[in-house]
C-alpha cells in the first residue's frame, strides 16, 4: 500500500472516530499528523509543524474572544431582545428576525454554533408560545448562521479565503459570501412556505421582548417577575460596556473592510482594550473562546500541511482528475463533503476537500472560485443535520415537542438538505464553468 494511500485512510479514520466517539477532530488530527509523519513520511517535527495555521489560529481566538465578551457583558442579549422589538409583535415576522439575527451574528465574526446556542433557546421558546413548527424556527435560526457565515471577516470566511490564498487559487471573498448568503435564504424561504409560516400572518404576540423573555425563564424555571424587570430594564438598557462593545464591533468591520487589516490582531486588540476596561468580564470571556474550534482547525490543518508535505494532495488530486470527467469530479467532491459533514465537522472537512480539488483545479477546465464556493456551501448547509452541532443545538433548545419525533424531522430534513443542495450548488455554480 502506498505511502498517499495510507495517509488518506488515516485521514478517514479520524473522521470516523471523532464522529463515532466524541474525541475533538482536532485532537485526533494532531495525533494522526505526528504518526503519518514521523512513521510513514519520515517527517522531523519542524516539517510537521510546517502546516499548523498560525494566522488562522490568531483569527479563530481573536474573533471569538471578542464575541465571548459581547456575550459576558450581555451585548449579544440586548441586540436579540432590539431585534425582536422591531417587529412591534408581529409573530410572521419573527422567524425572519431570528434568520436575520444569526445572519448577522456570524457575519461580524460569531462562530456559527455559538451564534445558533444564542439565539435557538429564544427563538424555540417562541416557537412553543406562539405555535410555531419548531423545525421551521430552528431551520431559520441554522439557515441564518450559515447564510452569514463566509462574510469576508467571519470564521468560515477566513478559514476558506485562507485556505485559497495558501493554495495560490482564484478567489472572490465576497461572491463566496453573497453565494452562500443567497443559498441559505432560497432554503429558508422554501422552508418558510412549506412549514406553515404564511399562515402566521395577521398574529400578534401580546408582548414581544417580554414574551420571549418570561418564556425562557419558565422554561429554566427562574422567576417571571425578575424576567420581567429584566426585559424592560437590563436587557434592554445600553451600558457602557455594551455600547463600547457596539462600538468595537463597528471598529473591526470598518478596520477590514475600509483599512484592509487583519481581522484576528483586530479582534484581539479590541478584545483586549474592552477587558482592560472591564476585567470581570474578561474571566468569563477568556474561558468562553472556542477552544475546542481552534484545536479542531489547527489539527486538521496540520495534518492537512503533512499530507501535502509527502505530495498526498497532488496524489489524490490526480486520482480524481483521472475519472476522466471533471465535471464528474466536482460533483463527487460536493457529495463527500455534504455527507461527511453532515456527522462531522463543517470547517475540518472545507480544510480538507478544498486542497484535495487543487490538482484538478489546475487543468483549467472548472473554474476555481465557483468550485470552492460549491465546496464551502455543500459542507456546510447541511449543518441542520441533528448530528452536527447546529442541529444538535436547536435539538436541544426546543421545548414542549415529542423529542423523538423532531429528532426524525432534522434527520429527514438533513437526507433531504445532502440529497439536493450538492447537486444543485454544482449546476449553477460549477457546471457552467463561469466563475
Amino acid at each position: 500500500m502506498s505511502a498517499e494511500l495510507v495517509s488518506i485512510l488515516v485521514l478517514a479514520v479520524v473522521f470516523l472516530v471523532a464522529t463515532t466517539r466524541s474525541i475533538n477532530m482536532g485532537a485526533l488530527a494532531f495525533a494522526a499528523a505526528f504518526a503519518v509523519g514521523e512513521l510513514v513520511a519520515d517527517l522531523d517535527a519542524d516539517g510537521i509543524f510546517a502546516g499548523f495555521p498560525g494566522d488562522l489560529f490568531v483569527v479563530l481566538v481573536g474573533v471569538t474572544y471578542l464575541f465571548a465578551l459581547a456575550r459576558a457583558n450581555g451585548t449579544t442579549d440586548w441586540l436579540v431582545h432590539a431585534s425582536i422589538r422591531l417587529v412591534r409583535g408581529r409573530v410572521v415576522l419573527i422567524p425572519w428576525v431570528m434568520f436575520a439575527l444569526t445572519c448577522a451574528l456570524t457575519a461580524i465574526g460569531a462562530v456559527s454554533p455559538a451564534a445558533v446556542a444564542i439565539v435557538a433557546p429564544i427563538a424555540l421558546s417562541f416557537a412553543a408560545r406562539h405555535g410555531i413548527s419548531p423545525l421551521l424556527m430552528g431551520g431559520m435560526v441554522v439557515h441564518g448562521a450559515q447564510g452569514g457565515g463566509f462574510s469576508p471577516i467571519s470564521i468560515y470566511g477566513s478559514i476558506v479565503n485562507g485556505i485559497v490564498e495558501r493554495e495560490d487559487l482564484a478567489g472572490n471573498e465576497v461572491f463566496l459570501f453573497l453565494a452562500s448568503l443567497l443559498v441559505n435564504l432560497l432554503i429558508a424561504a422554501v422552508l418558510f412556505v412549506v412549514l406553515g409560516g404564511l399562515r402566521l400572518r395577521g398574529r400578534d404576540a401580546a408582548a414581544t421582548t417580554g414574551t420571549t423573555g418570561t418564556t425562557a425563564t419558565e422554561k429554566d424555571g427562574g422567576d417571571d417577575d425578575a424576567e420581567d424587570g429584566d426585559s424592560d430594564g437590563d436587557s434592554g438598557r445600553l451600558t457602557p460596556a455594551r455600547t463600547a462593545t457596539l462600538a468595537a464591533l463597528v471598529a473591526l468591520v470598518a478596520a477590514v473592510l475600509v483599512l484592509d487589516l487583519d481581522v484576528g490582531l483586530c479582534a484581539m486588540t479590541l478584545a483586549v482594550l474592552l477587558s482592560a476596561c472591564w476585567p470581570d468580564d474578561s474571566r468569563q470571556a477568556v474561558g468562553a473562546i472556542a477552544w475546542p474550534t481552534v484545536l479542531l482547525i489547527c489539527g486538521v490543518l496540520t495534518y492537512v500541511g503533512v499530507l501535502e508535505e509527502m505530495g498526498t494532495i497532488t496524489w489524490a488530486g490526480k486520482r480524481v482528475g483521472d475519472i476522466g470527467a471533471p465535471l464528474l469530479a466536482a460533483v463527487v467532491l460536493c457529495y463527500i463533503g455534504a455527507l461527511i459533514s453532515a456527522f462531522a465537522s463543517s470547517v475540518g472537512i472545507m480544510g480538507a476537500l478544498i486542497p484535495l480539488a487543487v490538482p484538478f483545479l489546475a487543468q483549467g477546465e472548472i473554474g476555481a472560485v465557483g468550485m470552492v464556493t460549491a465546496l464551502a456551501v455543500s459542507a456546510t448547509v447541511v449543518d441542520v443535520s441533528p448530528f452536527s452541532t447546529n442541529g444538535a443545538l436547536v435539538l436541544a433548545a426546543a421545548t414542549d415537542v415529542d423529542r423523538d419525533r423532531f429528532f426524525r424531522e432534522l434527520m429527514v430534513y438533513g437526507g433531504v438538505v445532502v440529497a439536493v443542495v450538492p447537486a444543485a450548488v454544482w449546476l449553477v455554480l460549477v457546471a457552467p464553468g463561469w466563475a
